[in-house]
């Protein structure tokens, strides 16, 4: 059972900035993580890591020697393998690391806001496998692979990611930061906690790609996050409008979906 109170770490990136950030941030949003290890570089944080068999680690994919993606496949023969958050400056490298198991992704520069949601999901993790074994043999190892199997390779192909523009940069959207998108012109808008965004997948493609418990087309323009939504209102000619817990915002519905809330 991985401990609640102290979860270990190791930093492995080749800017000793990142890695002082990261080292700071983490104490101050995740007391409950303790940092074994800090490399520069894949060989070193390859000998800790099987040194120090660590819950978490922060892994950068560029870095001297061994890239971060041969480290992690030099890690799938260890009895117990951490849970691994790339970090990189490329986006290109997002569905290579989905494919070498990764937990989570962060873009450079790691913003604060978004380190804090991959820690949430760290401890959601951790709270999940525990429950899980309180429920099992503690001892049952394969009780525990098939949930790991479940969190981080879900039978559904529903969107983890969405690549979107800001701007002159590309960037890498968490579906679990979205709380609307919204086709305006030629593009669609991603409206999150963070930001805007644009890309230009058309809407009827998206709500396909888009777990439908979590996300409703609630007009021909607009898709909405289901645990965005505050409240539901009538205004005075009878039409429906959802408001967001979030920036005042307010959408209308299509009169096709209105069958939608009859369970709100």
């Amino acid at each position: 059972m991985i401990s609640s109170s102290t979860i270990t770490a190791v930093i492995a990136d080749d800017e000793p900035l990142l890695r002082h950030y990261l080292n700071r941030t983490l104490s101050e949003v995740f007391p409950q993580i303790d940092v074994v290890a800090s490399d520069s570089d894949g060989k070193s944080a390859l000998a800790s890591i099987k040194k120090e068999k660590p819950d978490v680690v922060f892994l950068d994919i560029r870095m001297p020697g061994l890239d971060g993606i041969s480290v992690a496949r030099g890690l799938k023969d260890l009895d117990k393998i951490p849970l691994i958050i790339f970090i990189t400056a490329y986006d290109e490298y997002a569905i290579q690391a989905f494919e070498e198991h990764a937990f989570d992704y962060l873009l450079k520069p790691v913003n604060e806001k978004r380190l804090i949601k991959t820690c949430e999901r760290i401890k959601s993790y951790i709270y999940a496998v525990n429950s899980e074994q309180d429920r099992t043999d503690p001892t049952s190892v394969k009780a525990i692979e098939r949930l790991v199997a479940r969190i981080q390779h879900p039978t559904n192909n529903y969107l983890r990611w969405i690549k979107a523009s800001k701007g002159e940069d590309i960037c890498l959207v968490p579906v679990d930061d979205v709380n609307y998108l919204k086709a305006e012109d030629k593009y669609v808008s991603v409206y999150t906690r963070y930001g805007e965004y644009l890309i230009r997948t058309p809407l009827k493609e998206l709500i396909k790609q888009l777990d439908p418990d979590l996300f409703w087309q609630i007009h021909r323009a607009t898709i909405v996050r289901v645990e965005a939504i505050e409240r539901v209102k009538r205004d005075f000619t009878g039409k429906l409008y959802v408001h967001l817990s979030t920036d005042n915002v307010k959408l209308a519905v299509s009169r096709n979906a209105q069958g939608l809330f009859k369970q709100m």
